[in-house]
């Protein structure tokens, strides 16, 4: 919500772009560090769970929870690290813009991927067995 309500209401709420700007890029950088901590939370979780698998000839399922919540991380971590500084000193704004807004919106499928996986294995542990 932050990226499509709250952002675009702050340039048509404050007096001067440059102020909407800094809150925005405030508000980003908050958003990021709570991603940060969900992500690699999420992440520590899930690889302490999952155990190396044998190599007993026998197709492995794709780890797709940590593999998402990683790069979510990592896409999180780029925006806070590399985007926002460059539109920070307004190097080249039109091409870092976006990036940052590519990178927020991967981690947005990120995170609904990571989501769908999970209710997926909730509801096969839910799902009677019949014969």
């Amino acid at each position: 919500m932050l990226g499509l309500l709250v952002v675009p209401m702050l340039f048509v709420h404050l007096p001067t772009p440059a102020m909407a700007g800094a809150m925005a890029a405030r508000l980003f950088s908050a958003q990021t560090w709570i991603s940060l901590a969900c992500a690699g939370a999420l992440l520590l979780l899930t690889l302490r769970k999952h155990k190396a698998p044998a190599f007993d000839g026998e197709r492995q399922k794709i780890p797709w929870v940590p593999l998402l919540a990683g790069l979510g991380l990592l896409c999180a971590m780029l925006a806070e690290w590399v985007v926002a500084p460059r539109i920070v000193a307004r190097e080249d704004l039109q091409l870092w813009h976006r990036l940052g807004s590519a990178m927020y919106f991967l981690q947005w499928l990120c995170s609904l991927a990571v989501f769908h996986q999970l209710l997926r294995r909730q509801a096969i542990v839910w799902t009677p067995w019949r014969a």
